[in-house]
């Protein structure tokens, strides 16, 4: 039996899998490889960023990742429909003077025939946090092991 088509019309499990395959792609932390899952016009609004197609997503995330050092991600879905899909994530981060933060937000995704993603939309607090508070610990950059926990066994 062949793997299901993660195109629309999602069924739960296509917009699971879809969910973790982006988490994985963004703890890789390769711009190339995780501009690859929208589509060559993907609309973005990363908080008050806005801006459009894959050459601008690459720019976005080696800039984030550039700042935004030790990234760790963890996504949960929280909805789906034919061709949309509702996440909520959290992810972890230090900067250049090793001051820790947990970023909370919840993202949009709207996808074209193709399975492609082509708007994004995200809303993102970040709250400052000590060594001691972080939660997410795996080797990085790299995927969330199965065993770890996800947002759904977090407290917050």
């Amino acid at each position: 039996m062949s793997a299901p088509k993660l195109v629309p019309p999602f069924t739960y499990e296509i917009a699971a899998q879809k969910v973790r395959m982006a988490e994985n792609a963004w703890n890789s932390r390769d711009p190339e490889r995780v501009s690859m899952a929208y589509s060559e016009d993907s609309h973005w609004r990363n908080r008050a960023e806005i801006f459009q197609g894959r050459a601008a997503i690459r720019d976005f995330l080696a800039r984030k990742w550039d700042k935004e050092l030790d990234y760790r991600l963890t996504k949960e879905m929280w909805a789906f429909s034919e061709r949309r899909i509702a996440v909520r994530f959290q992810y972890e981060w230090h900067d250049d003077a090793d001051q820790w933060f947990r970023a909370y937000g919840n993202e949009n995704w709207e996808f074209d025939d193709d399975g492609l993603m082509r708007r994004r939309e995200a809303s993102i607090n970040d709250k400052p946090i000590t060594v001691e508070e972080r939660r997410f610990f795996w080797p990085a950059p790299g995927p969330r092991p199965e065993d770890h926990p996800g947002l759904i066994d977090s407290p917050e």
